[in-house]
């Protein structure tokens, strides 16, 4: 038997966040997948169409249906050999019935679930962290209910191109229009990033590499940098001295229990934010080799923080 290779690949949640970096780097792979199709909603479809246009006509197809309708998403793994979800935090849950009927599926082969982001079962603390709740249950369902179809999770730590954002001066970051940067204790902290292009780049790898990447968590790096690294790049491509305010470790996770606490949204990134900064992201050795890629095949600290002083991720075009 020939040996897998994904020919007919579907992709939910593709417009979003991290889905469109992902959606444009499977259409401009070289070489070419056979099909890529988009499964989106009806109200992406009449509020996206610029862009979804602009993707159609480099060979995207398209399929408007409702992520809740089993009938519906059934319908769109009709022939379809590998599915990548790319759903947003607070559809995580839908992916249990995603799963469910991809196991059910005569075409569908392998599953990448929506992954992207810390390493939810990093160390033994991770079980109990709040934001990993949702993307355990998943991988829970998978453990227990999931026997034919191939499953990989790509686990590339913070996105470098958001984390440089502050959400909360407490909890870390830069501010590029102020010349300001907000560190947790010392800035020596050693944390592993992905570019927001370079997700896109380590899921086209992966799809590259099936056997490989069959039944793994993938964990992949743009470049593994400390704080104080960061605000040198930034000083030096400014040219001028930042304003530094630092805050000790204790003071971040007094925020992240306050806003857990009232309820606060923003409580989620503190305490990723935490994680980060208490080494969730670091190991031993990463994946990239196993996917064929090299530093030279990703981008640097110099070339994310370049684009950052150019664009932030709301305002990319793709």
């Amino acid at each position: 038997m020939a040996p897998f290779a994904p020919s007919k690949i579907l992709i939910i949640g593709g417009t979003g966040t991290i889905g469109r970096y992902i959606t444009a780097s499977i259409l401009r792979a070289k070489p070419p997948f056979p099909q890529v199709t988009l499964f989106t909603s009806a109200n992406t479809a009449t509020t996206k169409t610029a862009q979804l246009d602009k993707w159609k006509s480099e060979g995207l197809s398209v399929i408007v249906g409702d992520i809740t309708s089993a009938s519906d998403v059934a319908a769109a793994y009709k022939g379809v050999d590998t599915v990548i979800s790319a759903v947003g935090r607070g559809g995580l849950h839908v992916q249990l019935e995603l799963l469910r009927l991809a196991e059910e599926s005569d075409s569908v082969k392998w599953f990448l679930p929506s992954e992207f982001g810390t390493d939810i079962e990093h160390n033994d603390k991770s079980a109990n962290e709040k934001p990993h709740q949702l993307k355990l249950k998943v991988r829970k369902y998978i453990r227990e209910n999931i026997k034919k179809l191939n499953v990989t999770y790509v686990v590339t730590g913070p996105y470098f191109d958001m984390w440089v954002e502050t959400n909360a001066k407490e909890a870390g970051g830069f501010n590029p229009e102020t010349k300001e940067a907000y560190l947790i204790d010392d800035g020596e902290g050693k944390i592993g990033f992905c570019t927001m292009w370079d997700v896109g780049k380590f899921v086209v790898a992966t799809l590259r590499h099936p056997e490989e990447s069959f039944g793994k968590a993938l964990k992949v790096q743009s470049f593994v940098v400390t704080p104080n690294q960061v605000l040198a790049e930034y000083e030096k491509q400014t040219g001028v001295k930042w304003k530094v305010e630092k805050f000790p470790l204790d003071r971040t996770e007094a925020v992240e229990a306050k806003w857990w606490e009232e309820g606060n949204p923003k409580a989620t990134g503190v305490t990723l934010r935490r994680i980060w900064a208490e080494g969730g992201t670091l190991y031993e050795k990463n994946d990239n080799e196993v996917l064929g890629l090299g530093p030279e095949d990703l981008d640097s600290l110099k070339v994310a923080v370049k684009r950052r002083l150019v664009t932030d991720w709301r305002s990319e075009t793709f």
